[in-house]
């Protein structure tokens, strides 16, 4: 055993003074669809509801044992981040400040304050986490805290490593496959780091979310890249920069082993998960599920292991998973119609609506002219492949009719 793994062990038991290992459960329905024993690693489980205790609780132990007087931590989160380390700060008796932005939903501040409870302080300082984690660093060199990173810590990567350390002694050996999802880095690195110092005979795939792909870029540059997030849905993934000691680790896997899980198709896995069995995950949490259709050729007939990350979500986002599903699945569109201005012209055009269509969303926009007028519309329907013929047919008409469904300037102005 490398000097790695044994601290990992080493980790993995002390963490159980905090929580019991997080199951490792065989998964009926996804095993059946995809032809494998698919079993999920359930993160969601943990008393956050995330891995991210994990590496928060190493962290401060370590600092703790080599600085017995150090009693005040900080770190600078909007999520899942800021209730381990309140948790933790709570857990050990110190003085916890986190630094949130003031964007940050009501329900993450008071799961935060909940967890910490007398032990922690929430600052919201900043627009946006850049603004907020520069405040957390000026605050701690100000007062001599220390700063609990979110990933890019060896002990972080350490801690996390416990979820491997879980899996191998629950499983009784090395899964064939195992599939992660990837954000600043800590996890998988943590992960990869302690399969490779056992020997374990483990194919890896890590999965990144589109609006936020950072690991492909440090792939593509030969270096961790500061990206544009383009997409913030999968908030805990999401991350502008991987980690420099998480890419270190990462560096040297194959582009082909990372995918791109679109945002609009991870919808379509927390409904599932949801609807069909009951399990509740954030969007980072369902990465590493989202993906098995793409493995398919890989994993049939193998036993592979999915790590669900986090299940921390708010319901008040159903509406907009339902929408984003739908969308991802050729059932709901937004259009706007080009009108004309004559009795019967709208009853022409419900007529060209099938069985299954439904107008969710009707408003005139504007009156271009005596002739014609501009109508947003939003239809959904029950069968993949109806729109498809309703343009054919609005079309036949001469009715104007554009799909504003994916053109993200207009549908946010619009929509």
């Amino acid at each position: 055993m490398s000097e790695f793994s044994n601290a990992a062990r080493s980790t993995t038991a002390a963490l159980r003074d905090l929580f019991p290992a997080t199951p490792l459960l065989k998964n009926a329905y996804l095993s059946e669809r995809h032809g494998a024993d698919i079993w999920l690693k359930r993160e969601d489980l943990s008393p956050v509801r995330s891995y991210k205790l994990r590496g928060a609780f190493n962290a401060m132990r370590k600092v703790r044992a080599a600085s017995p007087d150090q009693l005040s931590f900080v770190c600078a989160s909007a999520g899942n981040h800021a209730q381990g380390v309140a948790f933790v700060c709570a857990h050990f008796g110190v003085r916890g400040r986190i630094y949130m932005p003031v964007t940050t939903p009501e329900q993450k501040i008071l799961k935060t304050r909940t967890f910490g409870g007398d032990a922690v302080e929430i600052v919201l300082d900043g627009d946006f986490f850049d603004e907020t984690q520069t405040s957390a660093k000026a605050y701690c060199a100000q007062v001599g805290a220390h700063f609990l990173s979110p990933f890019d810590d060896a002990d972080v990567i350490e801690g996390q490593a416990s979820v491997a350390v879980e899996m191998l002694e629950q499983l009784g050996r090395a899964p064939d496959h195992l599939i992660l999802p990837v954000g600043g880095g800590g996890l998988s690195s943590g992960m990869l780091t302690y399969l490779r110092d056992v020997g374990a005979n483990t194919h890896t795939t890590l999965v990144e979310p589109a609006g936020g792909a950072s690991l492909t870029a440090a792939l593509k540059f030969g270096e961790p890249q500061t990206i544009p997030i383009t997409d913030t849905f999968v908030d805990g993934a999401a991350v502008a920069r991987i980690g420099d000691r998480n890419f270190a680790v990462l560096r040297n896997v194959a582009p082909r082993d990372v995918l791109i899980a679109p945002e609009n198709r991870i919808c379509v896995t927390i409904q599932e998960m949801l609807n069909l069995e009951g399990i509740v995950l954030e969007p980072a949490g369902a990465l590493s599920v989202n993906v098995l259709d793409d493995l398919a050729d890989q994993i049939a007939g193998k036993t592979v292991v999915c790590v669900t990350s986090g299940g921390n979500f708010d319901f008040e986002r159903l509406p907009e998973v339902k929408e984003r599903a739908q969308k991802w699945q050729g059932l709901k569109k937004y259009f706007i119609l080009r009108l004309p201005q004559r009795p019967g012209a709208l009853r022409d055009f419900l007529d060209m609506l099938g069985p299954d269509d439904n107008i969710t969303r009707f408003e005139y926009l504007k009156k271009n002219s005596r002739n014609f007028g501009s109508v947003l519309i939003g239809i959904e329907t029950g069968r993949a492949g109806s729109f498809a013929e309703l343009e054919s047919n609005v079309a036949s008409r001469g009715f104007g009719f554009r799909d504003i469904t994916d053109d993200q300037i207009l549908a946010d102005f619009l929509i």
